[in-house]
């Protein structure tokens, strides 16, 4: 069962010293520990394994730590009817290759130069008015899910190479939504990574709270419609080396939108806790309390939790292959007897333990055994 996980999984990319590299899936390759309790597998040539390394974020496609609570409030004036209006930007790019994961540059197709796109924000009843420039080679619009008039919707006019649009609307129904380019192929263009998150926030803010935005996707970095590589905002394990920093007792509450594309389903589970769900964002009741939730492709909603204990608490996809091939982290929880946790942290002793539990059959424990 275990080397079923790498079926088909072959990643072609080149090292620094231009060497081919590859994945198998031989059980003879199983090396090492990869996820918790699973082995990964054996390379040819310099080994790129996420794990073990970090990205810098000065080449990468994003810097996930600034987009996790970077929220795009816009030029904000007022009209002369007293509506406030909200100016953003947004330049699609296809000619851009970034680094994705250690060693791994790829075609990226961004807004305004990162995967996802910056986070737009508005409040309900705000008129937003989006200036789109396509500074691609290839036509791109932008698709905003939401209440809008069919000219603003962005799927039938297409926006060519060099060309400007203003998409013009009222911020409605309050809630969280993605934002995307709708031409086609257009799995081509969400697999490259051409979106964003779009907030309306309720007229009657919703409670203070410790808030960030994460967007799952995936990387196709061999151009076989199947992804080598799962991620949170952009890069792989990056929240595993770098954990969020959140606090004891305080409210969290994360804007989840999966934007997955090639799987038709993804997940999001939080360790050791329990979280309100709000589908879609669009009601101020949660519909349900759990610890884990599926998305299809743009499906999306608000998560709200808070820890009652301090340490450090793991959030991944409940699917092993795409936690196994990067979309894990985890939170630092900090109270006033905890020292802050800021700095890349060495999580291989951890893996090491869980991989000889694997081996041996017997887990690793400093306490009694039972």
């Amino acid at each position: 069962m275990i080397s079923g996980v790498y079926k088909d999984f072959i990643l072609n990319s080149l090292s620094d010293n231009g060497t081919v590299i590859s994945r198998t899936n031989s059980p003879d390759s199983l090396v090492g520990g990869h996820v918790p309790g699973y082995p990964i597998s054996d390379t040819s040539g310099t080994i790129i394994d996420p794990i073990d390394q970090v990205v810098d974020s000065r080449d990468s496609v994003v810097d996930p730590e600034k987009y996790l609570r970077e929220f795009n409030y816009g030029r904000v004036s007022t009209l002369p009817n007293g509506s406030t209006l909200r100016e953003f930007t947004l330049v699609a790019s296809d000619q851009l290759v970034k680094e994705v994961s250690p060693g791994v540059s790829y075609n990226v197709w961004t807004f305004n130069g990162t995967v996802p796109g910056p986070t737009i924000r508005a409040t309900e009843g705000d008129i937003v008015r989006i200036n789109f420039i396509n500074n691609g080679s290839l036509p791109h619009s932008l698709h905003t899910h939401g209440i809008h008039p069919a000219e603003m919707d962005g799927v039938f006019e297409m926006i060519s190479p060099g060309g400007k649009f203003t998409y013009e609307f009222v911020a409605e129904p309050f809630g969280v939504f993605p934002y995307h380019c709708h031409m086609t192929p257009l799995e081509e263009h969400i697999a490259h990574g051409l979106y964003g998150v779009y907030i309306v926030d309720p007229k009657t803010p919703r409670p203070p709270a410790d808030e960030m935005v994460m967007v799952m996707n995936g990387y196709d970095t061999d151009f076989d419609t199947e992804n080598n590589f799962y991620t949170v905002n952009g890069i792989p394990y990056y929240y595993m080396h770098h954990p969020i920093q959140i606090e004891k007792d305080k409210p969290v509450r994360i804007y989840l939108v999966n934007m997955l594309e090639f799987d038709p389903l993804n997940n999001f589970h939080l360790h050791a806790n329990m979280f309100n769900y709000y589908p879609s964002g669009t009601s101020l009741q949660p519909d349900e309390l759990t610890d884990i939730v599926g998305l299809n492709q743009a499906e999306r909603g608000i998560m709200e939790f808070q820890y009652k204990f301090p340490g450090k608490y793991m959030f991944h996809a409940h699917k092993t292959e795409f936690a196994e091939k990067g979309w894990m982290g985890t939170f630092f929880v900090n109270d006033k007897n905890t020292t802050r946790n800021s700095s890349p942290t060495d999580n291989s002793s951890f893996y090491d333990t869980l991989n000889n539990s694997f081996v041996t059959g017997n887990p690793e424990t400093s306490g009694a055994r039972m």
